[in-house]
């Protein structure tokens, strides 16, 4: 079973005007990416190819060619070409953007591709709204795991570096924060990016004034809305924005969004919102190949993951091992360490720290293989990641409990949107060895609309000639 992120409370402040003085130990400058060790960014983002966009009321939206169109200021320009080194808006953005950023700043519900530049979109939206002269909270952004609000930061803080817009992030730490709460002072930052339960914790010791937001984002909105995701701490959030503001713009951002959520956001926000959605046959990414590993047992998932795609694949870039329990996370670790491998694996039962020093380390490229539960398969963005492997094919949560094991599409898609990030090439291996696994993956076939090819168990030829269509082999990239 997939568990849950886990969402207790840290403070990282950050700030381009101030420098950080309430977490000493740990910051952002500190877990951010050495850009020496990134591969250059593909500035073609994948195009969705089926976008419908359904406009609410008679304003016109004109999709924009170039940043320009938008009637950006000239820091932003700066920060998305010099900073961001960006060329053009990719094809969500393009027209997404303008009912972000154009009067009168309808509510906004929006599906598209992982890696096609989402985050972008709702960065910049935030970045516009902001007032530089008002030292108050203006935009927030509420995101359902540490991992996320820490990449989100460095992203705004990236594209913002010119505008002078100041930033706090709040991520989990320990039980002691509610105390730590209590004695901090007011939050000053023009712009907002934490975990639902380090901002409900915030507004509730009244740390976080609401009365000047302008722009609430959820990223990950279908998990945030979502009955066993964080649902209550959402609506909650949202109500108490509304005491204040009424007219607060409601920005949701996901790749996926299933029928239950879709139905119930729709209810939530105002009713002459925009929305964007992708087809749920086109939402699997063309650039990532899948295949599928029919294993004898347990034991031969590990033989193929070291005796055939680390030996065939060693030179094609980080790899991520995605398992359904922190147990199976904790016995894999352990298999590939004791055989001579340097993997490392995170789960939610590590404190915080640790989840930052390894992450920190897979994003710098000091580490190649990273084991995770479904902690990170969700909007961590890392280019240079082009394997996937799915040890543990994604259950819903109430499988455990039903016995009757249904895949969780939305979850498997976001796996495979680990590999193939900003249209580069990449591979995802489902392994299975028994008749749940056969009938989840046939599930999956179906839901998606499409097949995924056999890889032979044993058969070299198979891997090298699924790595050469995925363009991985030396020679193919």
């Amino acid at each position: 079973m997939s568990e849950p992120a886990v969402t207790d409370d840290k403070t990282i402040t950050t700030t381009t005007l101030v420098p950080s003085s309430l977490s000493p130990s740990l910051n952002i400058d500190e877990l951010s990416i050495d850009e020496n060790k990134k591969p250059p960014k593909l500035l073609d983002d994948p195009e969705d190819s089926n976008i419908q966009a359904v406009t609410s009321g008679d304003t016109p939206y004109t999709s924009a060619a170039r940043f320009e169109d938008l009637n950006l200021s000239e820091e932003l320009l700066k920060g998305l070409y010099v900073e961001m080194k960006f060329q053009k808006p990719s094809k969500i953005q393009a027209i997404s953007l303008p009912m972000i950023l154009n009067p009168p700043h309808r509510d906004l519900i929006a599906q598209a591709h992982n890696g096609s530049g989402k985050t972008t979109c709702f960065v910049l939206g935030m970045l516009s709204r902001v007032d530089p002269s008002t030292q108050a909270p203006q935009a927030l952004c509420i995101c359902p795991t540490r991992e996320l609000a820490i990449q989100n930061t460095e992203v705004l803080r990236k594209m913002g570096k010119h505008t002078g817009i100041s930033s706090e992030c709040g991520v989990p730490t320990d039980s002691r924060d509610s105390i730590r709460i209590q004695k901090r002072k007011s939050i000053k930052a023009q712009v907002v990016i934490g975990t639902p339960g380090t901002i409900k914790k915030w507004i509730s010791f009244k740390k976080l004034d609401l009365t000047r937001l302008t722009i609430l984002v959820f990223d990950e909105a279908d998990q945030m809305l979502a009955e066993d995701g964080f649902k209550d701490d959402s609506l909650r959030i949202m109500k108490e924005i509304e005491k204040f503001n009424s007219s607060c713009q409601v920005l949701l951002f996901s790749a996926t969004f299933n029928d239950i959520v879709k139905n119930f956001v729709e209810r939530t926000v105002k009713k002459d919102h925009n929305k964007l959605f992708v087809k749920k046959e086109e939402l699997s990414l063309d650039t990532v190949k899948q295949y599928k590993v029919r294993c004898a047992d347990e034991l031969s998932k590990i033989e193929v993951i070291k005796d055939y795609i680390f030996e065939l694949g060693e030179n094609v870039g980080q790899t991520i091992i995605f398992v359904r329990t922190r147990q199976s996370a904790k016995m894999l670790h352990k298999s590939l360490v004791d055989m001579g491998y340097g993997v490392t694996s995170i789960q939610g039962a590590l404190d915080h720290e640790e989840r930052d020093k390894i992450v920190k380390e897979f994003r710098d490229g000091l580490t190649q293989v990273l084991i995770s539960t479904d902690v990170l398969a969700r909007g961590f963005d890392q280019q240079q990641v082009n394997l996937v492997i799915n040890y543990d094919l994604p259950i819903k949560h109430t499988a455990e409990y039903t016995r009757e094991f249904e895949p969780d599409y939305e979850v498997y898609l976001h796996r495979v949107g680990r590999a193939g990030r900003f249209g580069r090439k990449g591979a995802v291996f489902n392994l299975i060895y028994d008749e749940k696994d056969e009938r989840l993956m046939s599930k999956i076939e179906n839901h998606f609309g499409t097949r995924v090819s056999e890889v032979r168990e044993k058969s070299v030829e198979d891997y090298k000639a699924a790595l050469k269509e995925a363009g991985l082999l030396q020679g193919h990239l």
